[in-house]
């Protein structure tokens, strides 16, 4: 057990969720830390990762079965040990997700947006298609128009297509403005992605976390369990907070917008906690070949750069 009190609040915290989310927590310990080390780990070492977290061993089989189930991973027995793999879909589903939790910055914005009409929709089909839009960043500026600064053309085509809504839709891409974001734009940005509820859950990460970024940096010696810990603690939650997120560019949103200063806590967090973390997961994963891969150089360019 954690002797770090926000970190034990953390753990608290997510114990006390009901149903405890153990699926998604396994999906962000493999896209965060188990996938940059070759993808494949045996069952007995999940167990042992995730029980601090007050994960039982039950659940974590019922949650990896289902996630088995779900196309998420698939399974390799060596004797009586099984080892389990992100599959092909998972990966490009995990690639996906964490893309945006590790970049840098959000790119600089022309102006230009993408808007899809789907007013020639029946409504069924019209929910489909907005819920699948909008969770690829659209928001709705009218009933039937969605509305997208980054979204790209073919992408979309792609999405409808998908949906076998391509012929019933509208696809427009305007050009890049002058004048990128004018006051109504900016108050129509705001509500149609709930910027304010956004903002507040963003505030929310910051509370739960610059306690835990203020105990770390007063340790003189960080354990490697804690690091581990915190470290997963932080991605999935920031990782939860994105998909919420459609990223708007600056120019649209806030001038006290609490995203920015969530990103730099999440990054300064990590950056302090990952080689400890790094050290502890080498001697707690095992994989059928015996010890785990070494990461990647892409890896250490999480965030900017974690040297």
């Amino acid at each position: 057990m954690t002797s770090l009190a926000p970190l034990a609040q953390l753990i608290q915290r997510f114990q006390e969720r009901t149903p405890i989310r153990a699926s998604s927590l396994i999906i962000t310990l493999y896209g965060d830390a188990i996938e940059p080390h070759g993808g494949t780990v045996w069952l007995g070492s999940l167990i042992q990762l995730l029980e601090p977290m007050g994960i039982n061993e039950r659940l974590i089989r019922t949650s990896i079965f289902r996630l088995t189930k779900e196309g998420w991973l698939t399974s390799e027995k060596v004797g009586r040990r099984s080892y389990y793999s992100l599959t092909g879909t998972g990966r490009r589903r995990f690639e996906k997700a964490f893309k945006r939790v590790y970049s840098t910055s959000v790119p600089a914005w022309d102006g230009a947006w993408c808007l899809v009409v789907l007013s020639q929709l029946p409504a069924d089909k019209r929910k489909q298609v907005r819920e699948e839009l909008e969770w690829q960043g659209f928001g709705a500026i009218a009933p039937t128009v969605l509305a997208n600064p980054r979204g790209d053309k073919a992408d979309v085509s792609a999405t409808l297509q998908e949906l076998d809504a391509l012929d019933d839709s509208i696809v427009f891409e305007t050009r890049g403005q002058d004048v990128l974001a004018s006051k109504a734009l900016r108050a129509q940005a705001r509500e149609s992605w709930n910027i304010d509820e956004l903002g507040q859950h963003y505030s929310e990460f910051i509370q739960l976390f610059r306690p835990l970024w203020q105990a770390l940096r007063e340790q003189d010696e960080l354990r490697g369990e804690d690091c581990f810990l915190a470290r997963t603690l932080l991605v999935h939650e920031y990782r939860r907070l994105l998909l919420r997120d459609p990223q708007l560019p600056d120019e649209l949103l806030p001038g006290d917008w609490e995203g920015r200063a969530a990103r730099q806590l999440c990054r300064n967090i990590y950056r302090l906690v990952c080689a400890k973390a790094e050290q502890w997961l080498a001697g707690a994963m095992e994989t059928a070949d015996g010890p785990l891969p070494d990461v990647g150089e892409s890896f250490w360019q999480r965030f900017g750069g974690l040297r």
